[in-house]
This record gives structure tokens, C-alpha cells and sequence, in this order.
């Protein structure tokens, strides 16, 4: 068995990086290797390394004055992070060091010290990324200026200069300059050659790492693993058939923001008057729906509540308008025997084969988005067509995904 050490900046739940680090950890142990982390120190933090080392917590909108001063820094490169992480290598002497999130809190200083640690002690330690966006290429990490509402590609071949021109880091120069800055920094060092797999969660997502062709050598698209243990269980309470247990609406379930789509299907909803929509999440856009008499918004879902409001949809949307990737929203849908609509953009069409079970509509175009809605919703041979292959799909376990992505 091996001893792989995951490294996260955040070692507490945070988002779809740490759940996915979590899963990926406790599937690991079940197969009997041995799971270590490394990351920064925080009060909610439920994964550890025996040494207890870690980073200083950087709380980039709080602290005092002076750390804030520090940030710029600290953000390109970590003498802290390197020193730090070699008290778990020395320790733990992993076979595999598998990045995560790791720029601006870490940053890419981690690889020089797995690289020098590695030099100096002859271990046979590889260096694998789970790439779960675009930082590599683009240093705001979404490919997109949330300024201008637009996906953007200018900084793709290192000009980074793009970023501070457009503000793309949260509207600021500042924070646009040290994000380009540190872009700069580490692609001139060709830090990232170290890395010996880049795994992608989609062939769109490895496309455009590929773009710059010294990470391109490294990539790997993996779609990601669906732990649908809780949708299995709940499926197994539910007495009736699936067709009987169907409600009539639609749903749409995740962030309410504008590069989640949501102010298009909004927009696609208003059209649709007599067709029933439930939203649940939250976001900034959850005061667009108050009014609107065919949209209910439920809030934040999780656990059985979400999955009975996911199983019991008629179909769901995903009308993302950014680049999006692997999508667990349309995985969780298809799992419950649920089609999806979703926009013709990033990794969804990976998934949403256009016909065969679902339908892809323009991104950020509400009419085509109401169309393809009328059209799944009034033809009721196509929606069950839709819902016996969705039954069908099979997404990779973490058992099958740990097969494809290590080398253990």
C-alpha cells in the first residue's frame, strides 16, 4: 500500500475542491493506503498531518493591517508553505503528493519544496494535480471578467498583462497586478514541469491547459467521481415508481449568480408562464424572483431535501454561462433518473448528449433556453425517452476514478 499526502489550502468544508479532497481521502484509506494532508491552519479544520505542521491561516478579507500589507507577497511565493511541508515529507515520506487548490494561500512554493525533498532523499515521490480550474492559465481562475459578465481567453499564452488591463481579480488593479504578477512569476521559473499528471475534470477543461504546451505533456481528462451514496439510499425508501413520483415542475439547483446562468433562465421563466419552477440556493440573485408567480424559491437544499426535490423534478436546468466543467448538478440529476437542459458550454456537453438524454440550448440565450424547456415539457414520449437513459448513465465510483488517476 502507498501514502499519499493530499494538499488543499483549505483543510475544513469550503467548496467543491475540499469536498472532493474529503472523499477522495476516505476512499483512499478504505483501500488501505494511508492519507495525510497538508494545507493552512483553521479553527474548522477536520483533516491533519501527524507533525502538525501547517500554514498560517490568511484571511484575505479580515486580519490587521500589517498582514494585509504581507498578502502581496506572501500570495507569490511561501517561504512558510515550503518550510512547513517539509516537516510532513520528512515524516510521512509519501509516494505521491496530489495538489489541489493550491495558489495564493500556498502557492506553487510547495512543489519546489516536494522537489528538493525529493532530490535530497532520492524518493521516487510523484507530483499529481487535480486541476479544479483554469489558475494555471489565467490568474483570476475562471477564464472569465466578472466586470464585463464575458468569458475571456487574453491572458491564454502568458499575457498575463490582460488581467490588470480588464480588473479580472474582483474588480481591483491591486489585486489583478499581484494575481499577474505571480502568474508571471512561476510560468517564467516553469515550476509547473515538476508536475508529473494534471488531471482534468473535462477534455474541454484539458484543452485549454493544453494551450500552453509545457502543461499540455502532463494533462489528463478524468471526469470526476460521483459518491451517489446518499441519492441510493434515498431511492431505496422511495415506495412508488419513478414516473409515479414525478411533480410537475422544473428545477434549477446551485449558486444564484450571473456565471451560474441564472439571470437567463430568469429571463426564460417569464416566458413560460404555465410551467412551474423551483430554485433552490442562494446567491445574489434571489431578489429577481420575488414576484414572479411561477417561480418558488426553496433557498439552500442539501441532503434528502435536495434529492427528493431532484427526484421528483420533471427535469432540471443547468444554464451555466461560464466555463463550466463537470457539472455534479447534471451527475446528481441523472442519478435520480432526472434529464437535464443545459447550456451548450465548457465540459456540459461531455455530459448532456443533445437527443439522446437531454437538450442543449445557446448559453445566456433565454429564448433558446424557453424553447428547448417548452419543447421537453410538452412531449411527454421524449421526457420518458430522456429518463430511461438517464437510469442508464454510469458515472465513475471513487474506487473506479482512484483506477484511472493513480498509479499505485
Amino acid at each position: 500500500m502507498s501514502r499519499v499526502l493530499i494538499i488543499n489550502k483549505f483543510l475544513y468544508p469550503n467548496g467543491g475542491s475540499e469536498t472532493y479532497i474529503f472523499k477522495l481521502g476516505e476512499c483512499l484509506e478504505r483501500l488501505g493506503h494511508e492519507v495525510q494532508y497538508f494545507g493552512m491552519e483553521h479553527e474548522g479544520r477536520i483533516v491533519g498531518n501527524r507533525v502538525e505542521a501547517y500554514t498560517s491561516d490568511m484571511d484575505f478579507h479580515g486580519g490587521s493591517k500589517l498582514a494585509k500589507l504581507t498578502y502581496p507577497f506572501k500570495t507569490i511565493y511561501s517561504a512558510e508553505a515550503r518550510r512547513q511541508i517539509r516537516k510532513v515529507l520528512d515524516d510521512f515520506k509519501p509516494d505521491v503528493c496530489h495538489l489541489n487548490n493550491f495558489n495564493y494561500q500556498l502557492t506553487p512554493s510547495v512543489i519546489l519544496g516536494i522537489v528538493q525533498w525529493r532530490k535530497e532523499t532520492g524518493r521516487d515521490c510523484q507530483i499529481y494535480y487535480t486541476a479544479h480550474d483554469y489558475q494555471l492559465v489565467c490568474p483570476n481562475h475562471m477564464m472569465n471578467n466578472p466586470a464585463t459578465h464575458e468569458n475571456c481567453e487574453k491572458c491564454v499564452g502568458g499575457h498575463f498583462g490582460n488581467c490588470i488591463k480588464g480588473k479580472c481579480i474582483h474588480g481591483s488593479a491591486a489585486k489583478s497586478m499581484v494575481g499577474a504578477a505571480e502568474a508571471f512569476y512561476w510560468n517564467l521559473r516553469g515550476t509547473y514541469r515538476y508536475i508529473d499528471k494534471i488531471i482534468c475534470c473535462s477534455e474541454f477543461m484539458k484543452t485549454k491547459l493544453d494551450t500552453n504546451s509545457l502543461l499540455a505533456e502532463r494533462t489528463v481528462a478524468v471526469h470526476n467521481f460521483l459518491d451517489a451514496s446518499l441519492i441510493d439510499a434515498y431511492m431505496e425508501t422511495r415506495k412508488d415508481s419513478a414516473s409515479e413520483h414525478k411533480r410537475n415542475y422544473v428545477l434549477y439547483f446551485g449558486r444564484y449568480s450571473w456565471e451560474k446562468g441564472v439571470r437567463t433562465l430568469i429571463e426564460a421563466a417569464k416566458k413560460l408562464p404555465d410551467i412551474d419552477f423551483i430554485f433552490a440556493g442562494r446567491g445574489e440573485y434571489a431578489d429577481q424572483m420575488k414576484g414572479i408567480p411561477n417561480i418558488k424559491d426553496v433557498g439552500f437544499q442539501s441532503g434528502d431535501d435536495l434529492i427528493r426535490l431532484i427526484d421528483e423534478a420533471k427535469f432540471s436546468i443547468c444554464p451555466s454561462e461560464c466555463y463550466e466543467n463537470n457539472p455534479f448538478s447534471v451527475m446528481e440529476s441523472h442519478r435520480c433518473g432526472t434529464p437535464a437542459i443545459g447550456a451548450k458550454i465548457g465540459g456540459i456537453p461531455e455530459l448532456i448528449i443533445d437527443g439522446e438524454n437531454g437538450l442543449l440550448f445557446e448559453s445566456g440565450n433565454s429564448d433558446d433556453l424557453a424553447d428547448k424547456i417548452q419543447r421537453l415539457w410538452s412531449d411527454r414520449e421524449l421526457l420518458e425517452s430522456f429518463t430511461a437513459r438517464c437510469r442508464e448513465i454510469k458515472y465513475d465510483t471513487a474506487e473506479e476514478y482512484i483506477e484511472k488517476v493513480y498509479e499505485l
